[in-house]
């Protein structure tokens, strides 16, 4: 009964968090705008699960900024191609501002766990940095993005490159995390929580550390924009707050965006006009108008 609880739980998060995952695995990749071309489903892994879509802006130049999207879905569920994932992205940073959107997937809890989700993350954009310039994009013009457990797999990244680096990837200018919970994931485990989150962290105190963007983090971390939601009440901004403070503390440079919008609007209306997208938008800007590292 508990399992079956637990199961429930992650089902009911997954849908409330993420109302736009309609699509699974194998389901039919929708069509981009008329100008922008798709390159779907390229792989960076073996498995089925290790594919990205490339979204093109039309009359691509050389040099073009790379945004790397890694969807949520409580690390159990999701879809690269999912509306709330991509839409309101492609139309602000593909169409609007010409930059190449590369939505990643990766494998899912229990097939694997969640360091190896980090890694396919990791070896993901060590292929997009080594096909960026065939595609007219440059790779030092590089900034990740990740909503839910993809925003904790980009914070994990982010703070521990060392992990990037083993799956051959190169430094990358920032990171935008879109509400995570997960920012210090042993102190998550060790108050009261979710079932679900039991099935995806397990009981290893050693492991809740691994994985924990907080006892991760290591001095030379790029920069991070942590956006939360206020209208959650399990914490998520009170971990961006004490995770920006601990980036600050070994001369790093953090941000927090609170947004009184809920978990899925975050990632759905990132693109939209508004206060918001301006305010993601001017950090990712900040970046990409550094000198490149490629």
């Amino acid at each position: 009964m508990k399992r079956l609880a637990g199961i429930c739980a992650a089902w009911l998060l997954a849908l409330t968090f993420s109302p736009a995952i309609a699509q699974q695995p194998g389901a039919e990749t929708a069509a981009p705008p008329a100008s922008v071309r798709l390159l779907a489903n390229q792989p960076y892994g073996p498995d089925p699960r290790q594919r990205m879509d490339v979204y093109l802006p039309p009359n691509v130049q050389r040099g073009t900024p790379v945004l790397v999207m890694v969807h949520g879905g409580a690390w159990m569920f999701g879809d690269k191609a999912a509306a709330s994932v991509v839409n309101q992205k492609i139309e602000h940073w593909v169409r609007g501002q010409g930059f190449i959107l590369v939505s990643v997937s990766y494998r899912f809890v229990p097939q694997v766990d969640v360091m190896q989700q980090a890694q396919d993350v990791a070896r993901a954009v060590a292929t997009v940095q080594a096909n960026a310039p065939s595609w007219g994009g440059d790779a030092g013009r590089f900034v990740l993005m990740g909503h839910s457990a993809g925003a904790h797999l980009v914070a994990l990244l982010s703070a521990s490159p060392s992990i990037a680096r083993q799956q051959g990837a190169r430094p990358w200018l920032g990171a935008v995390a879109l509400d995570s919970a997960a920012l210090d994931t042993v102190q998550l485990m060790q108050r009261r929580h979710m079932p679900f989150y039991d099935r995806v962290f397990g009981n290893d105190p050693a492991f809740w550390r691994t994985v924990s963007p907080t006892d991760a983090l290591a001095p030379g971390a790029p920069p991070m924009l942590l956006v939360c939601s206020t209208q959650r009440r399990d914490g998520s901004c009170t971990q961006a707050q004490q995770f920006a403070a601990r980036i600050a503390a070994t001369g790093g440079r953090a941000e927090v965006a609170p947004e009184d919008l809920s978990h899925a609007q975050i990632n759905s209306e990132l693109g939209l006009p508004g206060a918001y997208t301006v305010a993601v938008d001017a950090f990712v800007r900040s970046l990409i108008g550094t000198s490149s590292r490629s």
